[in-house]
């Protein structure tokens, strides 16, 4: 049954009066995390477990320990198991995180109500958080600066034979599983379960030095190596189909997970033999929407912004709108790598949503600049415009943008690079070490609020 808290110890409280003082940071922050509001937002997720999670049942790790956790963890950008060691060693977070003395809930418990939090709840949770701010005078929304910055997946860098040695690494495996789950139940030989990863390595290693070496010779050698390996695949994809259809027959809920597990997998392990066959063999460019780069986090997209050192980024392109007091005050993960223009009228419609009124002045780079948005702008009721015009400057154009209130803007501006960094390094935007499209969106959504969440606790210390 759902627990909502432990009820306070006033035995612990009295020993932490007595043993330590807390952090003022730490304990602005609880004040954040009391609004019942918030509270609630998680509560509603937690409760979809099961069908009776609320009624029945054994009672549950109470929400305002999870949620506190959570805010723990990417507050202080820690694993899951480093969290769980951090709680159960300090009186602080132990009163912060409202366990007391009761048992601290293990890293898997946490795992699996982390998990049931919606990206779409941690939206309207930083939103909440944002009227907060705005309540505590933290901001006013006055001030809006936007710009976009992209989050890796947890991948290595994609190649082609890699992604073939990871799909029969995968396909393996699963056949071993189903091995032991179909023993003594079906009529398929032993064939059928055979493991081909180790020649699959040896052929990735194979293709790896070929292709190192530049020669003709060794480009024709590689091409026969890949030819080799896709063949390889083929292979284990015809024996994940006939256990498929064995597993079938079996009413276990560990032959379902095998089941799904393979139909999942298999149609990802095709899609990387055709996109070789298709670059390799006949030597054409594949466009990147149609590439899968990782066959355990194949939503992960292709983004190419030339940046120093990283021409090419895999991962998502995430778009930040910050106001005045260090507040995120609204992020979108965007789909492919659409053009930074497109961005301008989403920023200024959210913002005016969610304060009520358009910012005073709103900022972005050159690649957001046109007309178009300058015009748009106005017409929302922005007074000053901070769009600085790329390429060739007409002399008003010039004088536009030596005036001080653009100069002041633009240096205000800069800003937004700075709390980009800060989400990276200290809230782990830099790289989601979540699974899947709402892991990637659970894990962005999290470093921001912890970012938020932070920003008011600053403030108020």
């Amino acid at each position: 049954m759902l627990v909502d808290r432990y009820e306070t110890d006033k035995f612990f409280e009295a020993i932490l009066d007595i043993a330590i003082e807390i952090e003022p940071m730490l304990i602005e922050l609880d004040k954040v995390l009391a609004d019942e509001e918030l509270y609630q937002l998680l509560r509603t997720d937690m409760a979809q477990r099961y069908e009776k999670t609320t009624q029945t049942g054994r009672n549950s790790t109470p929400v305002e320990v999870v949620l506190r956790m959570l805010m723990v963890k990417h507050l202080y950008k820690l694993s899951y198991e480093q969290t769980e060691r951090q709680v159960k060693d300090s009186l602080a977070l132990r009163w912060f995180c409202r366990v007391y003395f009761e048992a601290v809930p293990d890293d898997t418990t946490l795992i699996r109500w982390a998990n049931l939090v919606q990206a779409q709840t941690l939206q309207a949770f930083n939103e909440r958080v944002v009227k907060l701010a705005t309540a505590l005078k933290v901001t006013r929304g006055r001030k809006l600066r936007t710009d976009g910055t992209v989050v890796e997946s947890n991948i290595q860098s994609p190649r082609d034979s890699q992604l073939l040695v990871d799909s029969v690494r995968l396909l393996g495996r699963t056949l071993g599983r189903a091995k032991t789950v179909l023993t003594e139940q079906t009529e398929l030989g032993q064939a059928v379960f055979r493991n081909r990863v180790r020649a699959a390595r040896k052929l990735g290693r194979t293709i790896s030095q070929q292709l190192g070496k530049g020669t003709e010779q060794a480009k024709e050698a590689g091409r026969q190596a890949y030819q080799r390996l896709m063949h390889i695949v083929k292979l284990s994809l015809e024996q994940a189909g006939q256990v498929t259809q064995a597993l079938k027959t079996q009413p276990s809920p560990a032959a379902q997970r095998l089941q799904d597990t393979l139909e999942t997998f298999m149609p990802r392990a095709q899609q990387v033999i055709d996109q070789t066959s298709r670059r390799v063999l006949q030597a054409e460019q594949v466009p990147a929407n149609e590439k899968i780069v990782s066959i355990f986090e194949p939503h992960t997209d292709i983004i190419r912004r030339n940046k120093a050192g990283k021409p090419v980024e895999f991962g998502h392109k995430v778009w930040l709108d910050e106001v005045e007091g260090g507040i995120v005050s609204h992020y979108r993960i965007l789909e492919g790598n659409p053009s930074d223009d497109r961005q301008w009228q989403p920023a200024l419609e959210q913002h005016d949503r969610l304060f009520g009124k358009p910012p005073h002045q709103a900022s972005a780079d050159r690649g957001v600049h046109s007309v178009d948005n300058e015009d748009l702008a106005h017409e929302l009721g922005v007074k000053r415009i901070i769009l600085p015009k790329p390429g060739y400057k007409s002399i008003k154009r010039q004088q536009h943008e030596k005036q001080p209130w653009f100069k002041r803007g633009r240096r205000w501006h800069n800003g937004v690079e700075g709390r980009i960094s800060v989400l990276k390094r200290r809230h782990g935007l830099d790289k989601c070490l979540y699974r899947g499209q709402d892991g990637f969106q659970r894990w962005v959504g999290w470093g921001v609020i912890a970012n938020n969440c932070l920003a008011i606790a600053r403030y108020q210390t």
